[in-house]
């Protein structure tokens, strides 16, 4: 196990590197990375750690779903308002409907089917876009009107639309059914994650107001708090639940509210754990790749793949219908919702764990559009920001 997780990050960041330098986004020398040394090709990372790789993607989507919180300007948010609302689950339907009415036709799956590739491929990626996000507010690039802070946090909510919806198909496809309770569990489990995290982000910051550690406990405690709260959900088998991924997001905007200096310290220390997190995600993602199943999927699952897209991001221009956005800050925008990455990387392989027939179909196609949406998103926020956005 040790030198398998010495190969993960000693090629993966090498060949994130390459790709850096290469102006490529690191995540494709990560991916490379697990194809390299996954099963199908030489085989050398270890079977105990891909048994735990899904406990490894969802420690890195903490990682990175805190970091966000704690950059959040919750302000800014309001002042855009419906449009807010609107981009955490209008995007994303458009999306999985794209590819309900693509995947049949061109991939030969049934409707359910392709409402699970659906599901997984709709999520935008916090890998991506929220580093991105959180740097433009830094340098200022579209905060006066609020683009960024509403990206992050549709993005953020987006996710949990989509996971809720993946785990319903998932359930209707093992044949148990689907009942109203768990659509109305969808705003319920936003909000009661909402509350749940401020309340938990509020005792925090109260508790490291009186008690002085350093901040390097704190961040053990805020990811211990985290773990304890995706076991809580994983746990309950109740009709109504918490989405314990907003609940972490929104502790850090708690922190960052009531204890603002040291969450400016903590996001620089959740900065630091997200280059290993990053690297053992995307590898780990890579190493389930089935290279032999990657080339007999074809020109149809890009179709599909740009197809989806394209009803996305008309998506994001519905929703910023009424707005004061240019046509450049919506043009940035509709770009900007587009990459994707953590969510395939973290619910892309469990269709095919599940033995579902179409496993590997949703698979390849997840890694698919990681590969071409991840780069070109990356490219386009990157070269288009300053050119579309006020400072």
């Amino acid at each position: 196990m040790l030198l398998s997780i010495a190969l993960i990050l000693l090629v993966g960041m090498t060949l994130g590197w390459v790709c850096k330098k290469c102006k490529l986004p690191s995540l494709l020398g990560m991916l490379a990375t697990g194809i390299l040394l996954g099963s199908y090709v030489l085989d050398l990372i270890d079977g105990s750690i891909l048994s735990i790789s899904s406990e490894i993607r969802k420690i890195a989507l903490i990682i990175i779903l805190t970091r966000a919180g704690l950059s959040l300007d919750v302000s800014g948010i309001k002042k855009i308002g419906r449009p807010a609302v609107m981009m955490c689950f209008v995007p994303a339907s458009f999306e999985l409907i794209g590819m309900i009415l693509l995947a049949p036709k061109l991939l030969g799956l049934s409707m359910l089917e392709a409402a699970i590739m659906g599901a997984v491929l709709a999520a935008v990626s916090p890998a991506v876009v929220v580093p991105r996000m959180v740097k433009l507010m830094e340098e200022g690039y579209g905060t006066k009107q609020g683009i960024p802070q509403l990206i992050l946090a549709g993005a953020s909510v987006d996710d949990v639309y989509v996971i809720v919806l993946f785990t319903t198909f998932i359930s209707m496809i093992q044949g148990n059914g689907v009942s109203v309770i768990r659509f109305v569990n969808i705003p319920v489990s936003i909000v009661l994650g909402i509350l749940i995290g401020l309340l938990s982000g509020w005792m925090l910051a109260k508790y490291f107001e009186k008690v002085h550690i350093r901040d390097t406990i704190k961040i053990l405690i805020i990811l211990s708090l985290s773990f304890i709260l995706v076991a809580i959900e994983d746990a309950l088998h109740t009709p109504i639940t918490f989405s314990a991924l907003i609940a972490i997001m929104f502790i850090g905007v708690a922190l960052q509210k009531y204890r603002g200096e040291a969450s400016v310290r903590l996001s620089a220390k959740y900065n630091k754990l997200w280059v290993a997190a990053e690297v053992f995600l995307f590898v780990l993602v890579g190493a389930t790749i089935n290279i032999n199943y990657l080339g007999n999927v074809g020109a149809k699952a890009l179709i599909v793949i740009a197809g989806a897209l394209i009803l996305r991001m008309l998506g994001v221009f519905v929703c910023l219908l009424g707005t004061d956005l240019n046509a450049k800050e919506r043009a940035f925008s509709m770009m900007a919702y587009t990459p994707k990455a953590t969510v395939q990387a973290a619910i892309g392989g469990i269709p095919l764990s599940l033995g579902l027939g179409c496993g590997d179909m949703v698979l390849t196609v997840a890694v698919l559009a990681i590969v071409l949406t991840a780069p070109l998103g990356a490219f386009a926020i990157d070269l288009s920001y300053k050119k579309l956005l006020e400072r």
